[in-house]
């Protein structure tokens, strides 16, 4: 079981959010030839978790808090550090949903036939468009656009039932807390540990680690981690935007631009998660597929994978209501699709979070 029925958890102001109580899991409840060792999500400073409250709804802000309630517009145009900021306002234990406990949901809706359709093509599924929401009009696009939080159906959720977690796939993308790319290098903050109030996930912070082969964490910039190479060489042409498609390397032979290690993004890799490569002899360790980083499936319905592999990379999940515009030959909205696109600063209106709980 994922969990159970929904809760909802109330602030020292006495202001309420919807959360799903997600039971712990481990690698053989989610991942086929998975050990039986506890998902990393579950774990934090060592110590296993046996629940892990996830907000229903993707949230809104309020008094400069984070919150998770149902039929509001979800809060956009907000860069990563403050969503790490309004959800710790709100207090020990809640924090900005980890990437590895992202991939839990979807993978656990994965195993158990429930994975979920969403706002993906202007108001409507792309994978059932009789699908109904309430949408937001822009008429400006003429379009519509973001969907009330969880007014979709209950297939929308991740257990196809009205208790489970909406808008996973499309409607916003959502910043994940523990997984970046950096120059290339896979980072991530180990375990559930980017839960602690106290967690440094700045630029320059301690706490990220790169990950080896044979799935140890190192000190990033160790030689022979794991990275997103691109298949063919980049250019230094600030003016072109070349894009092509990734694989997986302990070196990075070919970045996208090669003119600096910049956070402006020029040019950019992508392909389907499902059919993410490999450079021939690499391993890829379990801990890459917990945190979503390659497929632990090959059949994901086109979910996609973009990287940009210079500069810092924070990670975003999902998709959003206008994937449909997009014309690559992937599906850019999908509770496995994973963009490492975004500098930190970054908003717009198709970008916004999840608050979690966790009993620290």
């Amino acid at each position: 079981m994922s969990g159970g029925q929904n809760t909802v958890i109330f602030d020292d102001l006495g202001m309420p959010s919807v959360v799903f109580p997600f039971a712990k899991q481990t690698y053989a409840d989610l991942i086929p030839g998975g050990s039986q060792e506890t998902f990393p999500s579950f774990i934090v400073d060592g110590v296993e978790k046996d629940i892990i409250n996830i907000s229903k709804f993707q949230n809104i802000v309020v008094n400069n808090r984070a919150y998770s309630l149902p039929m509001e517009d979800p809060r956009v145009y907000i860069d990563f550090d403050t969503a790490v900021k309004v959800c710790r306002n709100k207090g020990n234990g809640w924090a900005l949903m980890p990437g590895s406990l992202w991939q839990a949901v979807a993978l656990w809706s994965k195993k158990n036939g429930t994975i979920p359709h969403g706002n993906s093509d202007y108001g409507v599924s792309s994978d059932a468009p009789l699908d109904k929401c309430t949408a937001l009009y822009d008429s400006e696009q003429r379009k519509f656009i973001r969907n009330l939080t969880g007014s979709g159906p209950a297939t929308w959720n991740h257990n196809h039932l009205e208790s489970g977690i909406s808008d996973l796939n499309g409607n916003i993308w959502e910043w994940t807390a523990d997984v970046r790319l950096k120059n290339g290098e896979y980072q991530i903050i180990p375990d559930g540990n980017c839960m602690r109030f106290d967690c440094d996930m700045s630029v320059t912070s301690p706490e990220w680690r790169a990950i080896k082969p044979d799935g140890t964490l190192v000190t990033p910039g160790t030689d022979g981690t794991l990275k997103v190479d691109g298949i063919e060489a980049g250019t230094a042409d600030a003016r072109s935007f070349l894009s092509g498609k990734p694989k997986i390397n302990t070196v990075r032979s070919n970045p996208t631009y090669t003119g600096s290690d910049t956070d402006i993004g020029y040019g950019w890799l992508f392909r389907p998660m499902g059919t993410l490569g490999v450079e021939p002899n690499v391993n890829i360790p379990q801990i890459m597929k917990a945190y979503g980083l390659f497929p632990a499936h090959s059949d994901l319905k086109g979910d996609g994978f973009y990287a940009r592999n210079y500069g810092e990379r924070l990670s975003v999940r999902g998709g959003a209501f206008n994937a449909s515009a997009y014309s690559f030959e992937l599906n850019p909205a999908g509770v496995f699709s994973l963009v490492f696109d975004l500098q930190r600063p970054w908003s717009a209106d198709y970008l916004g979070f999840r608050s979690v709980f966790v009993d620290l």
